[in-house]
C-alpha cells in the first residue's frame, strides 16, 4: 500500500525508475506521512463444503439436508479426550436451541464400526447427529474438503464449524470449548 507524502512546497520531480518517480526536495521542506489510504475489505466468506456420510443407522445424510439451520460441524473421536470433554456442552447446547435451529453435527474419525460408536453415543446419551464412513473413508475425505476449503488443515481434533443458516462458516476452533463460549458465537445466526 502506498503513502500518500504531503509537502508544504514545491516538489520536483527529477527521474523515474521503475513507474517510481525519484523526487528533489528543497532545503528545509519536511514530508510527512498521512494516514494510510484504506482499502476495502476482501470477502473472507467461505461456503461450507457438502458432503454425504453415513448416521449411525445407515442413512446416507448430506450438509445441504440443514440447509436453513445453524450448524455446529464438529470433527471429533470417540478415543479423543479432549472431545469427550465437549460432550456434555454440546448436549446442553442441543437441549436448549435445537428449536431455535441448532443442529449440532459430529463427524466421527477413526472409531471403529457404525455399531461401537452407537454404543459410546448411548453410554454417553449424545443427543445429537454422529455421522461416520459410509463404505470406506469418506470422513477423511471431508476432512480434507473442509481444510483445503478453509486453507487450513484440520490437523487435529476437536475442530469445530459454526456454519450460518445460509451455509457460510463463520468461525472455526481448534481444541475444546465450553458451551458459554460455542453459545456467545453462535447467538448472532441463532
Amino acid at each position: 500500500m502506498k503513502k500518500l507524502i504531503l509537502f508544504t512546497l514545491s516538489v520536483i520531480v527529477i527521474g523515474c525508475d521503475n513507474g517510481n518517480a525519484q523526487q528533489k526536495f528543497s532545503p528545509g521542506i519536511k514530508k510527512r506521512s498521512v494516514s494510510k489510504i484504506k482499502e476495502p475489505k476482501k470477502s473472507t466468506s467461505i461456503v461450507a463444503p457438502d458432503f454425504t456420510l453415513s448416521d449411525l443407522q445407515g442413512k446416507e445424510v448430506s450438509l445441504n439436508d440443514y440447509k436453513g439451520k445453524v450448524v455446529m460441524l464438529n470433527f471429533w473421536g470417540t478415543w479423543c479426550g479432549p472431545c469427550r470433554r465437549e460432550i456434555p456442552d454440546f448436549i446442553k447446547l442441543t437441549e436448549k436451541y435445537h428449536d431455535d435451529g441448532l443442529e449440532i453435527v459430529g463427524i466421527t474419525l477413526t472409531s471403529g464400526s457404525p455399531e461401537n460408536i452407537r454404543t459410546f453415543s448411548k453410554k454417553w446419551n449424545i443427543n445429537y447427529t454422529l455421522l461416520t464412513d459410509i463404505e470406506g473413508n469418506e470422513t477423511q475425505k471431508v476432512t480434507f474438503e473442509y481444510g483445503k476449503a478453509t486453507k487450513k488443515p484440520i490437523s487435529g481434533i476437536p475442530t469445530t464449524f459454526i456454519i450460518d443458516r445460509d451455509g457460510i462458516i463463520r468461525k472455526r476452533y481448534v481444541g475444546p470449548r465450553s458451551e458459554k463460549i460455542f453459545l456467545n458465537d453462535l447467538k448472532p445466526y441463532l
